[in-house]
């Protein structure tokens, strides 16, 4: 295929995207006319075949293709009611690889989707990064203040590293800090935080602010009663997300 006929290809493709709330969407009765198949009924063949890849898949077929109706001028001012579908960047996808690459417009639509999609991959996989990195900041800027707080208090830095420790023996029931290092097979001079989701990093920034506020609060003091109080909230965090099934 030519560059200038790829171009215009692409050009064409991007005509036809709809974004709603954010979302990028296509129409199924103008893909059809872009990947020239000249009847809905054989169309929506290579349709249900692509709805069926996306359930092998795992995803959820209503999550990328919306059953929606239309209104469409007729002769002599009539309308008609015709069924479409919305179709989200991944449907389309699948409905461009069950069609036949004979064709060069599918042929196109093969890459273009594939490319697109994976462009999309990439974008949620950065900001899923990016909110980790931000949820790891927050973590270690709470444990610096609680560092701060308890030292304060009569607790030295050892002091500080076992509370720590308690309090992620409490929130991984029963596994303290070098136990998680070595069931995530962490080399012991890294953070344990480094390698935790971001579920699990927000978990522990909870519990540690919650340990501030109340060390602050009550003016708790000594090692024993800090321990105490944050063990006590890092297991009030563990039952929280038990109960939400995490």
């Amino acid at each position: 295929m030519e560059k200038s006929s790829i171009i215009k290809l692409n050009r064409l493709f991007e005509e036809y995207i709809y974004e709603k709330d954010g979302i990028e969407y296509w129409l199924a009765r103008e893909l059809q006319e872009l990947l020239e198949y000249s009847q809905w009924r054989n169309f929506v063949n290579v349709i249900d075949k692509a709805k069926i890849s996306c359930k092998n898949s795992d995803n959820e077929i209503s999550d990328h293709f919306a059953d929606i109706s239309k209104t469409i001028a007729m002769p002599k001012g009539a309308t008609k009611e015709i069924e479409d579908i919305m179709l989200t960047r991944y449907a389309c996808y699948l409905i461009a690889q069950n069609g036949d690459p004979k064709k060069e417009k599918i042929a196109f639509a093969q890459s273009y989707f594939a490319i697109q999609t994976r462009k999309q991959e990439l974008l949620a996989e950065r900001i899923q990064l990016m909110e980790r990195l931000q949820a790891r900041e927050k973590l270690a800027a709470t444990e610096t203040e609680l560092s701060k707080n308890i030292f304060e208090r009569g607790v030295d830095n050892s002091g500080f590293a076992r509370i720590r420790s308690k309090g992620d023996w409490a929130l991984f029931g029963g596994s303290n800090t070098n136990v998680m290092k070595q069931k995530l097979g962490i080399k012991e001079n890294r953070p344990l935080a480094d390698f935790l989701p971001t579920i699990t990093i927000t978990a522990k920034q909870l519990a540690t602010e919650i340990t501030n506020f109340n060390v602050r609060k009550e003016d708790i003091k000594g090692e024993i009663k800090i321990t105490d109080e944050h063990v006590k909230n890092n297991t009030d965090i563990r039952n929280l997300l038990g109960k939400s099934g995490i």
